[in-house]
């Protein structure tokens, strides 16, 4: 019984996450109220139509991103994706870093923002779902290590 209630819990709270990423996902592609399929790939064909007529005007330079965690590398790798862009790394580059090949004005004005909204989403239903799990099977109090002022020394 307990096990069903935290999957539906889960469930809601994983819908609530999909519905918001959606709704970011139209704020930025400027997907009109409709939120059908076609409209949302007719707003994902203007974005690249954009991206393709900058690169003609503001062409493509090497750009360095670090993203401190998976999650968020992954998330930022997936949308390039969907912008036709092709995230890269060079051997010997540590795996927080992505290189990309895109207008400056497109990262800026497009890709960054929208990355940071739906960054910032995934972050919080993560740690919220973090927190759920350590407080209720691991231990109930979450919380970070104290901070000591000074070494602490071995007895003896």
């Amino acid at each position: 019984m307990i096990l069903l209630i935290r999957k539906i819990r889960t469930m809601q709270t994983e819908s609530q996450l999909i519905e918001k990423i959606r709704k970011i996902k139209a704020l930025f592609e400027r997907a009109g109220t409709e939120g059908e399929k076609q409209a949302a790939e007719a707003a994902l064909k203007r974005v690249q139509e954009k991206l393709a007529s900058l690169q003609k005007t503001d062409p493509p330079i090497e750009m360095k991103f670090m993203l401190g965690n998976h999650w968020s590398r992954r998330l930022f790798a997936a949308l390039c994706r969907r912008y036709s862009l092709r995230p890269y790394r060079y051997s010997g580059q540590r795996h927080t870093t992505v290189m990309l090949r895109v207008p400056q004005s497109f990262a800026n004005e497009i890709l960054w923002p929208e990355f940071l909204e739906l960054d910032q989403v995934l972050t919080s239903y993560l740690d919220s779902i973090t927190d759920r799990i350590i407080s209720e099977e691991v231990y109930g109090v979450v919380e970070e290590a104290e901070e000591v002022s000074e070494a602490m020394r071995l007895p003896g």
